[in-house]
């Protein structure tokens, strides 16, 4: 079976976003708010240079690395990745994700797969209909939500999912999905930089 890093690249052979789900009340709940977030602080320095080369400009998040608020543009990190922090709320972002032409949508959410806390799983839609049918703390399921980004028949859905170790109400996350959010953070930049380089 293909490693993660081989089951992400093909989808950074064409214009992808990154859309981080979850609800940062609740612990490891908030994975992909907080991954999302960690990605789009990297735009704090230089003005980012990436297939955005249009809007190469700074999208930091406010006052700190992980800003509760939800980021309702879609702009490129400084690693010219698209990405939308969206929360408990992805079905607010959906529109304008459809209009905007993108070839993956990738979410980023914790996930309930029975995996060790801390490990990651990559789904597409068909995937993600079968094991996630069930409504969630974001409101809408992750397979109803890939069906409805994949209506445009040009755009793929999928879900990088990570196991969560403990979903009570806490603000922020346990230390073994705080280091795979690092991980996948680093994952994802050297992808999408080896997109840019090519």
């Amino acid at each position: 079976m293909p490693d993660l890093r081989e089951q992400l690249e093909h989808c950074f052979q064409g214009r992808v976003c990154l859309m981080g789900l979850g609800n940062v009340d609740y612990g490891d709940d908030g994975l992909g708010v907080r991954l999302a977030e960690r990605l789009k602080a990297e735009g704090r320095g230089p003005k980012a240079e990436g297939r955005s080369k249009s809007e190469g400009r700074n999208t930091a998040v406010a006052d700190s690395d992980f800003d509760l608020r939800p980021s309702f543009g879609l702009r490129p990190s400084a690693f010219g990745l698209e990405v939308v922090v969206a929360g408990t709320s992805p079905e607010r972002h959906l529109t304008r994700i459809a209009d905007s032409g993108y070839d993956h949508v990738i979410f980023l959410d914790a996930v309930e797969f029975g995996g060790t806390p801390g490990s990651a799983v990559f789904l597409d839609s068909e995937e993600m209909a079968a094991r996630f049918p069930q409504v969630s703390t974001h409101k809408i399921s992750l397979g109803v939500l890939a069906k409805w980004v994949e209506e445009n028949g040009t755009t793929k859905a999928w879900l990088l999912g990570v196991q969560p170790e403990s979903l009570k109400p806490a603000r922020q996350l346990t230390p073994t999905v705080r280091a795979t959010v690092e991980a996948l953070k680093e994952l994802l930049e050297s992808l999408s930089l080896a997109e840019v380089n090519t």
